[in-house]
């Protein structure tokens, strides 16, 4: 016995389709606009800290060889992403390093560069705080008080 599709069991089979393939172009969109978003952040950041080759935040793996570089490693270790998953670690805590200092050296404290790892704890609310935090970093205005934590040096004017 041959099983027959009704008209309505077409229509709404076309109609999950199109709503699934409008799913992914939106899905598209997103992963593109944040792509572009934290391109320009980091770039942005390297122009900052004259940085030779700001334009590689737009190559997938050389972004994050560029944030090594700004976070004072060497570029080589991008190579551990060969290495599955120790790699993969060692790399993510080297990330976490140089955000660390890369928001230092902006200015903000660095826990701040601890962001990350909010989303691998709670997902995409991490995620949506990390780019803001590089959108600060990159276009926000530094906070006097802790721009100037610095020590001051001493002035040795001795009058004899």
């Amino acid at each position: 016995m041959m099983d027959t599709i009704t008209l309505g069991e077409g229509v709404m089979g076309a109609g999950l389709i199109g709503m699934l393939i409008a799913l992914g172009v939106i899905a598209i969109l997103i992963a593109l606009a944040i792509y572009v978003y934290s391109s320009l952040a980091v770039m942005k950041i390297a122009k900052d800290r004259k940085h030779k080759r700001p334009w590689l935040a737009w190559i997938p793996v050389a972004n994050l060889a560029l944030i090594f570089q700004l976070g004072g490693f060497h570029w080589a270790w991008i190579f551990l992403i060969l290495i599955p998953i120790l790699g993969w670690i060692v790399l993510g805590v080297m990330a976490i390093i140089s955000f660390w200092k890369i928001c230092e050296s902006a200015g903000y404290p660095g826990f701040y560069g601890l962001a990350p790892l909010l989303d691998i704890i709670i997902g995409g609310i991490g995620s949506i705080l990390t780019l803001v935090l590089i959108g600060f970093i990159a276009w926000g205005k530094k906070s006097k008080k802790v721009a100037s934590s610095k020590p001051k040096k001493k002035s040795s004017n001795k009058r004899k």
